[in-house]
């Protein structure tokens, strides 16, 4: 299997590390109609900020889904044959606090990309790494999107840690 090959692509790292960036090179190399999964809401000044600066750095003509809690439904009903999930770590937020079981709300995205012949690239915050949260509404979100990374590592065709705007091959096809 080729790199083109790749289904699906888990693109991780730390904040402000070019994850989103790399994905979305990966996204525009496949040569196919892109379409845009947002997770993210502009629930204040400067997440509205940051979500304006995303969009505009996206190619034109790339269709966006702004989609905080209904991934799966966002990704069957998208109309590129390249899907850009931007981010698993918003969802995971979103999910958490609208009460929705996240593991299984990931196995869901995983049954309708199963549905379809699409590349689908996942980027998401690698947040395990430093110091352990002080308070349990930290640690439950820090561990469910650990364990959802996990479980969408073992799932994809190729994984690549973004550390300090450099992509480190993890896994490859």
């Amino acid at each position: 299997m080729s790199h083109r090959d790749a289904r699906l692509i888990l693109v991780t790292g730390g904040a402000r590390a070019g994850k989103s960036a790399f994905a979305q090179e990966w996204a525009q190399a496949l040569g196919h109609p892109v379409s845009f999964i947002a997770t993210a809401q502009p629930l204040d000044e400067e997440m509205r900020q940051r979500i304006e600066r995303h969009q505009a750095e996206r190619p034109p003509g790339w269709e966006t889904l702004e989609e905080p809690l209904e991934v799966p439904q966002a990704l069957l009903r998208a109309q590129g044959r390249v899907l850009l999930l931007d981010c698993l770590t918003l969802w995971v937020s979103n999910l958490m606090l609208a009460g929705r079981e996240v593991l299984l709300e990931l196995e869901n995205l995983l049954a309708a990309f199963a549905e379809t012949d699409k590349t689908l690239l996942v980027v998401t915050n690698e947040v395990g790494m430093g110091i352990v949260p002080d308070n349990a509404l930290a640690r439950r979100y820090r561990d469910l999107l650990g364990a959802a990374n996990r479980r969408l590592a073992e799932a994809a065709d190729a994984v690549y840690l973004l550390v300090a705007g450099i992509p480190v091959k993890i896994k490859s096809p």
